[in-house]
Formats: structure tokens, C-alpha cells, sequence
């Protein structure tokens, strides 16, 4: 019976996998869907199952299922599916995979959310003060933007990563380390910090060789970079969502835009692939595009 196939693979994916509770309670989720489609097509012993049906099911999926589910959730329930027909191919209770030939839906390419340069200037302009908060606020946004680093990136930044005038060392994934240029502005907001603020922040806690300090003088978390980020935006008047990594999008989109190599920007941002960074190529294009059809007498 199908129930006691999906049931016996839920046992395995808990006690041999050791899975969570609410990721083993998405599979039963997603094969109850599976387990229901069989059903109502009359077939009640997995072992039945040929790829001809299985291409029927991914077909339900995409097109036929009320309501429809998602590019994401087709490709999470048959996920779930070749899981369990992989798992009793291995238990000896069917003779052939039949799931082997599926290949779940690739997910839409999402375009990075990129905001205008005015939008980034208004951010820094909403940072201005000399208080030490402000200062360190105004040095972590300009660094964000000058440099494309991830928010974990920025956190992990001790003083002495700050090679020279002119570039930082940043730490990647899997401690992938690379150089990256700072700029005059971003230079400037720093060295006001490092005088006027970080040594006011930092007597108020342990040594620490952080760079950006939190208010009680230990090393800034990535959620009070989130929140500063998102504070700075509000005061300067931005309704749309921005978050440190609105700031890489925007710092690779704003290069490409002025015309950098798109390799470059690649070693920028720590990409291992140039294909990733690609995509950052069709925000510029759609820019573009637009910028053509409103403006050229003949594009419409």
C-alpha cells in the first residue's frame, strides 16, 4: 500500500537521517499530495508506479492541481517523491526507480533588488552626525556600499583587515579571503569612526580587535546591521524593503551600470562562478530597455 510505503520512508528519514520535526512534517505534507493523486487514479502499491505516471503527477502539479502550488513547492514535493521511490529501491520493495527520469521545475531567475544611487545617497545623508552611534552607522554603510561585502563579512572585519588607505581584506565563504577597494567616501567615514567614535565605544566593553563596535563595545551582530541598514532607509524617506544585501545588489548593479568588466566585478563580490554574477548583467539591461522605450521617438 502507498500509506505504508511514505510511512515507513518517514520513519527512515527520522531514525536513520535524524531530520527535525517540522522538516519531516513538510514531507508527510508533500507525499499526503502524492499519496492522494495515486489514489484517486486507482493505484495503491508504489511498486505500480511507472515514469509514465509520474510524468502525469508533475503535470497535475504544474497545471492541473486547484489551487496550484508554486514553481518552489513543485520542486519540494518532487523532491519528496524521489526520495521515497529512491529509498525503496534501496529496500528492496520495488524493482526499478521510477522517479529517475523526473526532473523538477527550475525556480524563475529572481533579478537582485537594486535601489537608485540617489536612494543610497539618501541613506548616508540620513546617517549625518557626530554622535559615536552615527559615526559608526555612517562608516558601516559607506563601507557596505563601497565594497559589496556581505553583512557576515562586515561583522567578522577586525582593525587589521584594513590592509592600507585602500583596501580592506574581506573573509567569504568557506574563508575565502580577497582584497577589495575602498573608496575616498567610504575612506573618510571610516577613519572618523576609528578616531572620534570606536575608542569611546570600546571603553565601554572588553578588548576586542572588531572593527565595528556595538553599543556596549562589543563586536557588532549582523542583526544590528540589518537594523541600521533598515533605520537609515526609513529616515531618509525609502518605502521599499532595503537590507545590507540591497547594498551588494545595488554596489554590483551601480558598477556594471558605469561600465566595469563584468569579471571584475565577479572578484568583487567573491562570486567562484562569473555566471552568478551574471545575472546582475540583466538588471542593467532591463535599465536599459526601459530608459530606451521611453525615451527613443520610434521604440513604441
Amino acid at each position: 500500500m502507498t500509506a505504508a510505503g511514505i510511512e515507513e520512508y518517514l520513519r527512515h528519514l527520522a531514525i536513520e537521517r535524524g531530520l527535525a520535526r517540522n522538516t519531516l512534517a513538510a514531507y508527510r505534507r508533500d507525499l499526503t499530495i502524492y499519496d492522494g493523486w495515486l489514489e484517486a487514479r486507482g493505484i495503491r502499491d508504489l511498486a505500480a508506479v511507472t515514469d509514465t505516471d509520474l510524468g502525469a503527477f508533475q503535470r497535475h502539479l504544474a497545471a492541473e492541481r486547484q489551487p496550484p502550488l508554486a514553481t518552489s513547492s513543485i520542486a519540494r514535493v518532487l523532491s519528496a517523491v524521489r526520495g521515497l521511490h529512491r529509498f525503496l529501491l534501496a529496500e528492496g520493495d520495488v524493482e526499478t526507480d521510477a522517479s529517475r527520469d523526473v526532473r523538477p521545475p527550475k525556480p524563475p531567475r529572481r533579478l537582485p533588488k537594486a535601489i537608485p544611487v540617489e536612494d543610497v545617497e539618501a541613506m548616508l545623508a540620513a546617517t549625518e552626525g557626530d554622535e559615536p552611534l552615527r559615526l559608526r552607522d555612517r562608516a558601516v554603510l559607506e563601507l557596505l556600499y563601497a565594497t559589496g561585502a556581505r553583512v557576515s563579512e562586515l561583522t567578522a572585519l577586525n582593525v587589521d583587515d584594513l590592509v592600507d588607505d585602500e583596501v580592506v581584506r574581506l573573509f567569504g565563504k568557506g574563508g575565502k579571503q580577497r582584497i577589495v577597494p575602498v573608496g575616498s567616501y567610504a575612506r573618510a567615514a571610516l577613519d572618523a569612526y576609528l578616531v572620534r567614535a570606536r575608542p569611546l565605544l570600546s571603553a565601554l566593553g572588553r578588548a576586542t580587535p572588531a572593527l565595528f563596535l556595538g553599543a556596549r563595545g562589543g563586536r557588532l551582530g549582523r542583526q544590528a546591521v540589518w537594523d541600521l541598514v533598515s533605520d537609515a532607509a526609513e529616515r531618509a524617506g525609502i518605502t521599499a524593503d532595503v537590507s545590507p544585501h540591497t547594498l551588494r545588489h545595488s554596489f554590483a548593479t551601480h558598477l556594471l551600470a558605469g561600465g566595469a568588466d563584468v569579471r571584475v566585478v565577479q572578484e568583487l563580490l567573491g562570486h567562484s562562478s562569473v555566471a552568478t554574477t551574471q545575472i546582475y548583467t540583466l538588471v542593467t539591461v532591463d535599465t536599459l530597455r526601459e530608459m530606451y522605450t521611453q525615451a527613443h521617438p520610434r521604440a513604441r
